[in-house]
């Protein structure tokens, strides 16, 4: 991982010095993974920023807070780590203006999520300085996942399959919301510690399964992203659970979702349901290199329109480190479908505010066609309650 990290890095400072920026000063998290190969567990969300500085022509620079370091020297291939503390002559804002120096040149940054307290400080400190937004560079790079990407995405996906069994396995007339987010989250971390050693890189990767599980039950399946809650389950109710903010491992990211029935379901649930499903297998059918990403969602559109539904949902993002790569599987975007790109691929509809139809998997992009990263029926699913042992 730490060697791919070097190469993305190498090739990130070729890339800079042809769209002739000195210095990039990354902020975001998974991008300092992808390029420095280590990811902290305190963000820039708690005014506790690291920074990742990269230079055309020099070796990188890592700016982390005092009590990180030591957790990050251990994971990252980068030999300078420079530290700051949270008083005195050392606060962040002085370290990064020592590293930057007076006068660095252009400076690359990733604009659109730029923390507004660091954008504050290049506004008040280095205002004669333009910034270039950096994002697409970067994007372009992490477009095109390695075969050793895939491989730890192969192994997310395993892990979202451990969850949704546990979240099928968990409904019955009765049960709390809750008590399904508990049984996702500690499926998913056990799975995830079978793929783990407690030696090397991987003493600092946590197998912890967690963020608050986004699921719907009842008249609620509609509106998508509600959290568990202590609501208990009826006979007929649908339920959806999306692990979009919970299917992670070693930073990479994958989308899938599923809808159950507690029991049974109406007629019009599952025509709803079945409408959804069916749009996302065109939209997988249609996958494959030289199409456009425009193409597949209007494959998944022709289905909605077909069954007279419509729907205001992309039908897939690219996955990686981030939550939300380039290219999206929606109207407008032309980008160039090739082997090695991962997405998720989604089927969603929302009915008069009562019903939703919901299906979402992970894909990677092959010579052929698509090949699935996340693996569980792809059916009307009725859940008749918990399995036995």
């Amino acid at each position: 991982m730490l060697d791919q990290a070097r190469r993305r890095t190498v090739e990130f400072q070729s890339r800079l010095k042809n769209c002739g920026i000195d210095t990039a000063v990354i902020t975001d998290e998974s991008s300092i993974a992808y390029l420095a190969g280590f990811w902290g567990y305190l963000s820039v969300e708690f005014g506790r920023p690291t920074f990742l500085i990269i230079r055309a022509d020099e070796a990188p620079t890592i700016i982390t807070p005092l009590m990180e370091s030591e957790m990050v020297e251990a994971m990252t291939w980068i030999e300078d780590v420079a530290t700051w503390e949270d008083a005195g002559a050392n606060s962040w804002q002085a370290v990064l203006g020592r590293e930057l120096g007076g006068t660095p040149g252009s400076i690359g940054v990733e604009a659109g999520i730029l923390p507004a307290m660091v954008r504050n400080w290049f506004d008040d400190q280095m205002a004669g300085t333009p910034l270039s937004d950096v994002s697409a560079v970067l994007g372009d790079m992490r477009m095109i996942k390695s075969p050793e990407e895939i491989t730890i995405m192969r192994q997310a996906g395993d892990i979202a399959a451990a969850m949704m069994a546990a979240a099928g396995n968990s409904l019955a007339h009765g049960v709390p919301e809750y008590e399904s987010a508990l049984a996702v989250i500690n499926a998913g971390t056990r799975k995830a510690a079978g793929f783990l050693t407690a030696k090397g890189l991987e003493t600092f990767i946590s197998p912890m399964i967690h963020n608050l599980q986004i699921m719907q039950s009842g008249s609620d399946t509609s509106m998508v992203h509600r959290r568990a809650n202590v609501r208990e389950y009826e006979k007929g109710d649908p339920v959806y659970f999306c692990f979009c903010n919970m299917a992670q491992f070693k930073q990479y990211k994958l989308g899938f979702d599923r809808m159950f029935f507690v029991d049974h379901a109406s007629d019009e649930a599952i025509a709803v349901q079945q409408a959804a499903i069916d749009a996302q297998q065109a939209a997988i059918a249609a996958i494959r290199p030289g199409v456009t990403a425009e193409t597949i969602a209007a494959a998944a559109d022709e289905i909605y329109r077909k069954r007279g539904y419509q729907t205001g949902y992309r039908t897939g993002r690219s996955i990686g480190m981030s939550y939300l790569e380039a290219p999206e599987l929606k109207a407008g975007d032309k980008t160039i479908l090739r082997a090695g790109m991962t997405f998720a691929v989604d089927g969603g509809i929302s009915v008069d505010g009562k019903l939703g139809g919901r299906i979402g998997d992970s894909i990677v992009v092959t010579e052929t066609g698509a090949e699935y990263l996340t693996q569980y029926d792809r059916t009307i699913l009725i859940a008749d309650g918990p399995a036995s042992c």
